[in-house]
């Protein structure tokens, strides 16, 4: 039964994932093409933002999804559940702000 319902919460994260997904994928987009950049996957620069909003999520979960289970979602306790450290979380996310940045400033280069 337990596994049913650690599914059920995987389920559960894939579907926040997806509208998180869903809302910054979409919000970074009509700011972008107010820069008019052009943030389409054949020149990269979708890559590079899916990447960054793919890291910010990470940090998230990392740091907060992990540990807001329900009851029965606590019966795996080991070591992988410890949340991400003050630094590499700073890193991670300085990460995603520099994917963030990068393609307005590498059209202005490029195109």
């Amino acid at each position: 039964m337990k596994i049913i319902f650690e599914l059920i919460r995987i389920a559960f994260i894939l579907v926040v994932f997806v509208f998180f997904e869903l809302f910054l994928g979409s919000f970074l987009h009509f700011i972008y093409s107010k820069l008019v950049v052009n943030i389409d996957y054949g020149n990269g620069y979708g890559l590079m933002v899916q990447a960054a909003i793919l890291i910010l999520f990470f940090v998230l979960y990392k740091n907060e999804l992990q540990f807001s289970g329900w009851g029965w979602s606590t019966w795996f306790i080991g070591k992988s559940r410890k949340k991400l450290s003050k630094k590499v979380s700073k890193l991670l996310i300085f990460t995603s702000i520099v994917l963030l940045i990068l393609p307005p400033i590498l059209s202005l280069f490029f195109h």
